[in-house]
């Protein structure tokens, strides 16, 4: 049995920090997962960026609720999931991801969640574990599964290359550089037609 795993962020929805650093003129929120690999360096500079300019979750919400699905995503999303079970593993937070679902139809989500003050202010974040795509893919392959995934950056390179088949999807060219031997789509097509190849 095959479960295929996808990554949201560049992948099925614009970056949602980029777009809150466009919002509030923020030049902090515009660095993601593809420039900066450390994930933990890189949410205790936006954590303190928001507090320092008096921006809480509700300003975060208002931003994620005005952002679309990448064109096509949804249509694919869609397709994929009439011929195969489809979890969408992000280092989101459920607090975000839950107000773009919907414009997903709605997909299983796995991601992490936030600390937030009486008064609206992020103050910490907790991942599910210290390699949350790696370790989920493993676990659903503990249970019986083969993993087929696709992702866009640093954090999805550990969870492509534990799978059956994994694939970089539109990532830039530093990491297909990095990492030739992971094959590249650029288009939904050629993501579906690869993944399907894939499927038992």
């Amino acid at each position: 049995m095959t479960i295929v795993c996808l990554d949201m962020e560049g992948v099925l929805m614009p970056e949602f920090w980029p777009a809150f650093g466009k919002v509030t003129g923020i030049k902090e929120f515009d660095l993601t997962t593809s420039d900066e690999p450390d994930y933990d360096k890189l949410m205790k500079m936006r954590i303190e960026a928001m507090r320092r300019n008096n921006l809480g979750l509700k300003e975060v919400q208002e931003t994620l609720k005005k952002i679309e699905p990448v064109e096509g995503a949804r249509e694919f999303l869609d397709k994929l999931r009439k011929i195969t079970q489809v979890i969408i593993l992000s280092d989101t937070f459920e607090q975000f991801g839950m107000v773009i679902m919907e414009k997903l139809n709605w997909p299983t989500l796995i991601c992490n969640t936030l600390e937030i003050s009486e008064d609206g202010f992020i103050t910490d974040y907790k991942m599910r574990s210290d390699n949350t795509k790696y370790d989920t893919v493993r676990a659903l392959q503990s249970i019986g599964y083969n993993t087929v995934v696709s992702g866009d950056s640093y954090n999805d390179i550990g969870m492509i290359k534990a799978s059956k088949a994994g694939f970089l999807f539109r990532s830039t060219d530093k990491i297909k550089a990095e990492y030739p031997e992971i094959p590249t789509c650029e288009t939904f097509d050629e993501l579906f037609e690869a993944i399907v190849k894939e499927l038992d």
